[in-house]
This record gives C-alpha cells, structure tokens and sequence, in this order.
C-alpha cells in the first residue's frame, strides 16, 4: 500500500500540470470558436501566400539532388548525437571508448568519401557536367584560349 501511496504522490505534479495545459487549451480553442468573425468574404477559402493570391498548380518537380542533401545532412547530423554522447562520457569509457568511436569515425569517413566519389555531393545537372568537361579536361587542364596565359 506504502508503494502506491508513493507512486502517486509522485505523479500528482505531472497529473495537475496536464490539468491545467488541457484546460488552457480547451479554454482557447473555445473562446476562438465563439468570439471568431463568421463573415464570408470572396477569396476567404482561396490559397494565397504573404497576401498573393497563388496562381498555377502546386504541384512541381523537385530534383532529387536537393533531398539526397537533406538526407545526407540528416544522416551525418545524427552521427554528431553519437559524438557528443562519448564526449560527454569519455573518462568512463576509457581506452575501449577511444578505439569504438575511432572505427565510428573511421567508417564515417570512409561513408563520406564513398559518396563523393560517387558523386553524391555534386550538385551540377547533366548540362553542366558536359559544359565542364568541354572547358577543362583531363587534370583540369583548360582547353579554353580565353584562359591561356
């Protein structure tokens, strides 16, 4: 019995706090609802952005390079999570801690470098590419007279 006694007096702060924030909400949403303006005017349901009625469809072509980024910058931005948590606890982890987040890094960069050579992080479309290769070519030695010195 000393136990439940126990448990519950512990979960009375978080029972009173969620209380309150619902009675907050609910006291928002229903002052909202009746003190609102019920006046329908021409373009209240129409879509519009910074006061600019939208024109044309909202449904376009993103490339796939800009969420392969996203991805990428999600993936090693996580990794920094796993960092800092050994550096917060690397006098516990000792030399055995040293070494696992060494092969960590040391398969993050390899991972990096794979992508690179890949060509993951290049931006450049497939005109670009071709243009580039026609200005400059093995070594990045320039073909063009304009950059002849």
């Amino acid at each position: 019995m000393e136990l439940t006694n126990t448990f519950l007096d512990g979960l009375r702060p978080f029972l009173f706090y969620s209380g309150l924030v619902l009675t907050v909400v609910v006291t928002m949403l229903g002052l909202s609802f009746f003190l609102g303006q019920r006046i329908n005017r021409k373009y209240k349901s129409t879509p519009f952005e910074s006061g600019i009625v939208s024109v044309g469809s909202a449904q376009f072509r993103i490339s796939v390079h800009f969420y392969l980024t996203a991805i990428l910058f999600i993936i090693f931005d996580l990794e920094v999570v796993f960092l800092f948590a050994w550096a917060v606890a690397v006098r516990e982890a000792g030399w055995l801690g040293f070494i696992e987040i060494s092969v960590f890094i040391f398969i993050l960069i390899v991972a990096l470098f794979y992508l690179w050579r890949i060509g993951a992080l290049d931006w450049r479309t497939g005109v670009q590419k071709r243009e580039l290769q026609g200005i400059s070519g093995p070594g990045g030695v320039t073909n063009r007279k304009e950059f002849k010195l």
